[in-house]
């Protein structure tokens, strides 16, 4: 996966040669190793005349079925509360998803939760009506730094599109896309990352995906595998970071496994997320959203089961399977959120303003010399 940007190639993070953690990847080394689980982006990177415009949505769907009928298994973690999702407490009180995840810009919650609604009446007709109403289930950072957020530029339809790019099963584009278009991260251009591990169950294997939307984090602070290159690069009078001021920025981390879980597996599970995020360097800032949204499309819980019995299998939690979950998590959302900074692009934004991409060429060398 290689994409050319200013002139210069760039690739994802473990394409230099550098290895997070000691997990095998899945095959694509992204969310959509987990079976069933695909993501679409729509991107929304133009002016209309003095209006810059940064920003999108990215959709990620759970599995390919009727997500309200086959509901995932599901859980969430608050790492530090600064953020304005929706969906979070039914999910919590009932351990389950029943829409796709959608992830956007702050002020874009309300129009794309109205999307998802809109695409998902169409679907099925029992929603709102006779089946009862439908909890959708979206995250956000805040994108003014670089977009007209005020503008109010997604519209509903734009979930609707992002979805159904989403049934597409299409490679899944990292960097400054969808959702991440305006994001920033330590200082440099944030957006779209996601990375996968592989765990070995009684012979079958099973996979851990995580998607990011990074948007947090001070330049000095950036840490990649242990090195301290944002310290180092601040040392460089050349250095190009763009700090938030008093905006500490946010980052959800969206975690997918086809490793049957119950709610409450899932939860430690996403637990875990939060130390890959302070491997990157990340403290939790005051006003930083850092949350985790966790689901498992192993078990599928019927919207109107057949009796008053459901049966959900578990792994069992007395043996090394369970860390190794937890591992493969914290290592696929530190790479993932590596990824995010590898593969984004230079954007300039309103009031001429302009965050760069990481140095990545600058920062390979840099990484080798300090091994």
């Amino acid at each position: 996966m290689e994409r050319m940007v200013l002139g210069v190639s760039k690739n994802r993070f473990r394409e230099y040669g550098f290895t997070v953690g000691h997990l095998p990847t899945g095959k694509h080394n992204c969310i959509t190793d987990v079976t069933g689980v695909t993501v679409g982006h729509v991107t929304l990177n133009t002016n209309d005349q003095d209006i810059c415009i940064r920003t999108g949505v990215t959709a990620i769907l759970p599995h390919q079925g009727n997500l309200f009928r086959q509901k995932v298994v599901a859980a969430t973690h608050v790492i530090n509360g600064f953020g304005k999702t929706s969906g979070l407490v039914q999910v919590n009180e009932l351990g389950s998803i029943e829409s796709p995840i959608m992830l956007t810009n702050t002020f874009s919650v309300p129009a794309v939760t109205e999307g998802t609604i809109q695409y998902m009446m169409e679907l099925d007709a029992g929603i709102g009506d006779r089946d009862g109403s439908l909890n959708v289930v979206s995250g956000e950072c805040n994108d003014k730094f670089l977009n007209d957020m005020r503008g109010l530029h997604v519209r509903p339809e734009h979930a609707i599109e992002a979805i159904g790019k989403a049934k597409l099963a299409q490679p899944v584009e990292e960097g400054s896309v969808g959702a991440g278009t305006g994001m920033v991260c330590f200082g440099w251009k944030g957006g779209i990352g996601t990375s996968s591990r592989m765990v070995e169950v009684d012979g079958q294997s099973y996979h851990f995906g995580v998607l990011v939307l990074t948007n947090f984090g001070v330049g000095e602070d950036l840490i990649l595998l242990g090195h301290p290159v944002g310290r180092r690069l601040k040392e460089k009078a050349e250095a190009k970071t763009q700090e938030r001021g008093n905006n500490d920025g946010s980052i959800i981390i969206v975690v997918g496994t086809d490793l049957p879980m119950d709610a409450r597996q899932l939860q430690r599970v996403a637990k875990r997320a939060g130390f890959g995020l302070g491997r990157t360097g990340s403290i939790a800032h005051h006003g930083s959203g850092d949350i985790v949204i966790a689901f498992c499309n192993g078990n599928l819980i019927p919207h109107t089961p057949e009796s008053n019995f459901i049966q959900i299998k578990v792994v069992r939690e007395d043996g090394p399977t369970i860390s190794e979950c937890f591992r493969a998590v914290a290592e696929a959302t530190e790479e993932a959120i590596y990824n995010s900074l590898f593969m984004a692009q230079t954007i300039l934004g309103r009031n001429g303003k302009e965050v760069h991409a990481l140095p990545v060429e600058e920062v390979v060398q840099m990484m080798r010399c300090m091994k």
